[in-house]
């Protein structure tokens, strides 16, 4: 019996090992649920509702430009991050390694490396430059960034997946886990546990080694985003 136990014990503790850093007491929350403390965004766009993070245009309460709630936790640079979010329309995404643009003219207008997502059916799981380089991997790719006689490039190097058959994996205006890994200049992102991208930053003019973490709410049509279950664990 003693035997039966012990083994027992110890399959459980391989079972808790596997279920992500959410388990892991080195993971450290980042929402409240209840409070916006430690983050700092516009309050005519952000809120707490339902125990979650939310940005909110409306025709009547539109924003001019992209405008983000910023971590005020300091700044990251090799980390795995775990969300879970839902986009009613519009457009948004996870700034991480990332720099105020203009803090002193606007606040709030965030540039970096951003894990893409929208309500449509082409940009959840990419990486994308927010006033940095563009598209820096499609969903599906795994790409190598390089500068090539001064000029910036990306490079294919590889697929993670079809496009399409991930999409299948997105849920329509409903919960989804977003999931972010930075270790050094390699950054890989899923989306309901399957990998969208895989990126390798070697374009050593503009690549970053740690920045600032801020959520999105997108110009244009009124639209929703909401985050909870927000989790951070630092990599050494």
């Amino acid at each position: 019996m003693r035997t039966l136990v012990l083994f027992t014990s110890s399959l459980l503790m391989v079972f808790s090992a596997t279920q992500g850093f959410t388990e892991d007491t080195k993971a450290v929350s980042l929402f409240d649920g209840k409070t916006l403390e430690g983050w700092d965004g516009n309050p005519e766009f952000w809120s707490v509702e339902d125990g979650t993070i939310t940005g909110r245009t409306t025709a009547e309460n539109p924003t001019k430009g992209n405008t983000f709630i910023i971590w005020r936790g300091g700044e990251l640079a090799d980390f795995e991050l775990e969300l879970d979010y839902k986009i009613i329309a519009g457009n948004s995404g996870i700034q991480y390694r990332s720099f105020e643009a203009t803090p002193k003219k606007t606040p709030w207008v965030v540039g970096g490396y951003q894990g893409d997502f929208e309500a449509g059916k082409t940009y959840s799981g990419i990486l994308y430059g927010e006033r940095f380089r563009g598209i820096l991997a499609n969903r599906g790719q795994k790409t190598e960034l390089v500068r090539e006689e001064g000029k910036f490039k990306v490079n294919v190097v590889g697929s993670v997946g079809e496009s399409d058959e991930i999409q299948k994996k997105i849920k329509h205006e409903d919960w989804n886990h977003y999931k972010i890994t930075a270790k050094g200049f390699h950054f890989t992102h899923e989306i309901n546990g399957v990998k969208t991208i895989d990126c390798t930053d070697n374009d050593e003019k503009e690549r970053r080694e740690s920045g600032i973490l801020a959520l999105q709410l997108h110009a244009g049509p009124p639209m929703t985003v909401q985050f909870k279950n927000i989790k951070l664990k630092k990599i050494d």
